[in-house]
């Protein structure tokens, strides 16, 4: 595929040598949290500052991710409320995450960043395309809901995930430091996960950081294709960072730093699914026809950082940033109807194999006739660029205390897909190749996004009482170019739609102390999620609403909130992984729709309830959702179809339940975490769900432990879904799907 990219901004070209990494500030429990850079670019980083943040703001912590060591991000976001998570392939590769009833297609409804940059590899343009940081790597997670939410931007309709990856470790003086993890286990799963750098003190204006990371894992994969062969993936990432900071006692303190992350995928992965039998008979079985299905995918992001504090007071953070990602997934799209008149879903043959007795005899192995399978290389490049600069200005009038950011940031994105269809033949339970397909032949266009983002914030601070107003502007210029299907070189005329997209988003958050430890917290903002190049559909646009109370006091901790969303209009986008059925691409409006609902969050030590020097650390997160449409209309959108006024939203489990228990002493540890979710439905509707519609419910068992062999080495061992519990996670994109069975892993981590 040929490199289409367009140039950085000669402006940035400069400083994208490589990325930023983060400075290391301590939080109450003294972990070092990456946040001294980018406390303007984030809400917040640490839980101590999430309780004080006029929204409903979650943060994990670099000791919480480490209690069970998952590479499963939706394992570690299970202990996030107000989160809808559909899980795929059972590693937690591909997640796909909304948030309040937002929808759930590849993060499309939500702002996802890491190190404070946008990570989705065309956030205006292609939200819904799909590069997701690997956890095992990240320092922090924050998910950021409620009027906060219009500090990142475009999406706002729902809330935001940020993570925050490994500071460089140490500090100036302190020498090489770093870590090594190696775990392995069943299904041939490994994971290396290596650190090392540190600061030095050069004697001059300036201290150099410096830290080489890596993260390798792999698994032969859980599931049985039966025609033989691979189900895993590999994974290879790769991060440098280098930080120049003022030395200590110096006037005028600036930051410096740099970051460049490097990862490739390769996953023997498919979008087939299973018949609703076979899945009750065989839940890890997979058909002969995805045996051809595989992707790779290549990823690199450039960072720079600056930071400049004039006086107490009055600072300028400033961040460009380049991503490039390049991907090919070459699956099965679809095949010839039995009729030998078009093509038939794979959605609708699993559906209902009765009904496609021959197509689905060819999806199990049977012979086919010459061209009948249908596999799409669904190829495709694309690039993000921009800066971003906030200025934060601190002062007090009187008795107020003013905490004021003004946010500048220019954007720009793009889609490139190049994708042709090359036709098999199923023989003897083996596909052969009987048509290569043109490259370019089954779409050829180019989507661009340019945005201007505007954003001013000020934290009131009177007494008791904290007001948190905001205003988010955008400016965003939307550009489709398709090229014909016989025009691989792009030499002739594009037919274009441009179209550009004015939206102000107002949030206002509030705090109020009560007496003692206790906190009133409520907001308002809008929500918005701008449409695709080339979509006939109207933005999205809601109005969000919360309001609950906080306790912190020592060692125990509580928030329970209340929400409302309500759309003015909602949107869905036909994509492959909704089970497509329509043209890929395409945006359906789907009229009013309300959600509501309740979120719980608390934790609290037992040690000392209990007279013992072990800590014992509890905690439970329950999340109740309500969402339906309130307006009637007919969709060609799979996951919605004829909706009445009243019909459930889909893949909106009203309840999630997450226990967490553990008992740590001095030289060992144990967590148990348990997860309750209840059972969905797959489509809009109402009533009973019928049982190819139904996700099933589902609790699973996970534990982890600890011992510690000498200072700085640990061994380590884990069990997930302890109980074997077998479930379906979605009927998308065609067909049942499994979740991970039992898995043991166990290994050891070193620090240095």
């Amino acid at each position: 595929m040929t490199d289409r990219f367009q140039a950085l901004p000669s402006t940035a070209a400069a400083v994208l040598l490589a990325g930023a990494s983060l400075s290391a500030a301590a939080d109450d429990g003294g972990n070092a949290v990456p946040m001294a850079m980018l406390d303007r670019i984030v809400v917040t980083a640490t839980k101590v500052q999430a309780r004080q943040v006029a929204g409903s703001v979650q943060v994990l912590e670099a000791d919480t991710l480490d209690q069970h060591s998952y590479g499963d991000t939706n394992r570690i976001l299970r202990q996030i409320p107000g989160l809808n998570l559909v899980e795929e392939e059972g590693f937690g590769l591909r997640p796909s995450i909304g948030i309040r009833g937002s929808g759930t297609d590849r993060n499309a409804k939500i702002a996802v960043h890491e190190d404070g940059v946008p990570i989705a590899p065309a956030p205006y343009s292609a939200p819904s395309a799909y590069y997701f940081p690997r956890m095992p790597r990240m320092h922090a997670v924050e998910v950021t809901k409620g009027p906060a939410a219009i500090k990142y931007g475009p999406q706002t309709v729902a809330g935001a995930i940020g993570m925050l990856s490994t500071p460089i470790p140490g500090a100036p003086g302190s020498g090489l430091e770093g870590k090594v993890d190696l775990l392995g286990g069943e299904f041939g799963m490994l994971r290396a996960h290596a650190l090392a750098g540190g600061f030095v003190e050069t004697g001059r204006a300036f201290d150099i950081g410096l830290g080489l990371e890596t993260l390798q894992e792999r698994s032969d994969g859980f599931k049985r294709l039966d025609s033989g062969g691979g189900t895993g993936f590999e994974v290879e990432d790769y991060v440098a960072k280098l930080a120049l900071h003022s030395a200590e006692g110096r006037s005028l303190a600036q930051s410096l730093e740099f970051k460049f992350q490097h990862s490739d995928e390769h996953s023997d992965e498919t979008y087939l699914g299973l018949a609703l039998d076979d899945f009750r008979a065989n839940p890890y079985r997979r058909y002969r026809a995805s045996q051809r299905d595989s992707l790779d995918v290549r990823h690199q992001t450039w960072q720079a950082t600056h930071r400049i504090d004039f006086r107490p007071g009055l600072d300028l953070t400033t961040i460009a940033y380049h991503t490039r990602t390049e991907r090919a997934w070459y699956k099965l799209n679809d095949l010839r109807n039995a009729s030998d008149t078009g093509f038939a879903s794979l959605a609708g043959v699993l559906g209902d194999p009765a009904a496609h007795p021959a197509e689905y005899a060819v999806l199990t192995g049977a012979d086919s006739a010459p061209g009948a399978l249908r596999v799409r290389n669904n190829a495709r490049e694309y690039y993000a660029t921009g800066f971003q600069s906030v200025l934060g200005v601190g002062f007090d009038a009187g008795a107020v205390r003013h905490e004021a950011e003004l946010s500048l940031r220019y954007h720009r994105d793009e889609e490139d897909r190049f994708q042709q269809d090359d036709r098999y033949q199923m023989t003897n339970g083996l596909m052969t190749l009987t048509t290569a397909g043109a490259p370019g032949s089954q779409d050829n266009r180019v989507g661009k996004a340019e945005a201007w983002a505007f954003f001013v914030r000020d934290t009131i601070r009177w007494d008791r009482l904290a007001l948190t107003p905001g205003l988010r502007f955008e400016n965003i210029v939307l550009t489709q170019n398709r090229y014909g299907a016989t025009d691989p070189d792009r030499s002739g005329a594009a037919a274009t739609v441009r179209n550009s997209i004015d939206v102000v988003l107002p949030g206002l958050g509030a705090t109020y102390r009560l007496a003692g430890d206790w906190q009133l917290v409520g907001g308002i903002h809008r929500g918005f999620v701008n449409p695709s190049p080339g979509s006939a559909a109207d933005a999205e646009h809601s109005w969000n609403a919360e309001a609950g109370v906080r306790l912190s006091r020592g060692f125990t901790s509580l928030e329970a909130m209340a929400f409302l969303v309500d759309y003015d209009n909602l949107v869905g986008t036909c994509t492959a992984s909704t089970g497509g059925g329509c043209n890929i691409g395409d945006q359906f409006d789907g009229g009013t729709a309300r959600v509501h609902g309740l979120e719980f969050v608390a934790s609290y030590d037992a040690a000392a309830l209990l007279d013992t020097r072990w800590s014992i650390p509890l905690s439970a997160v329950y999340t109740w959702t309500d969402g339906e449409f309130t307006s009637s209309f007919n969709s060609g959108f799979a996951e919605w179809g004829n909706v009445t006024a009243g019909d459930e939203l889909p893949l909106v489990p009203p309840h999630q339940l997450t226990l967490n228990a553990g008992i740590e002493a001095s030289s060992w540890r144990m967590f148990i975490a348990i997860n309750h979710v209840a059972a969905a439905r797959s489509r809009a509707g109402s009533g009973a769900v019928p049982a190819n519609e139904r996700i099933d419910g589902r609790t699973l068992l996970d534990v982890s432990g600890e011992y510690r062999l000498a200072a700085g080495a640990r061994l380590f061992a884990s069990v997930q879904n302890l109980t074997d519990e077998v479930y379906n996670v979605a009927f998308r994109p065609a067909g049942a799907r499994p979740g991970m069975p039992r898995t043991f892993m166990a290994g050891l981590k070193l620090e240095f």
